[in-house]
């Protein structure tokens, strides 16, 4: 699967994929130790591309980074993790 860019929306508490009606996000709540992953949306026409994924490595890299806990209440976050459990640390 190739890379696809995503964009860090601090202000609205969101990873970011595409713009209008196409886009598709994980949003999330930010605490100073921890973020907790609430919520992916992908537009029913791109699903099964790869793109929540894709969000989902983009979150989890920002929280890697940033010594932060990561609190999964996403469904697909939680489903990811158990597939990748190395990905939580």
């Amino acid at each position: 699967m190739d890379s696809i860019p995503v964009t860090h929306n601090e202000e609205k508490g969101q990873f970011e994929i595409g713009a209008g009606a196409d886009k598709s996000v994980l949003q999330y709540q930010r605490t100073p130790h921890s973020i907790r992953l609430m919520h992916t949306e992908v537009p029913e026409a791109l699903r099964n591309r790869g793109i929540g994924t894709q969000l989902i490595r983009s979150a989890l890299a920002f929280a890697n980074f940033n010594q932060l806990k990561v609190i999964p209440v996403c469904p697909a976050v939680k489903r990811y993790l158990e597939k990748h459990p190395e990905a939580a640390s």
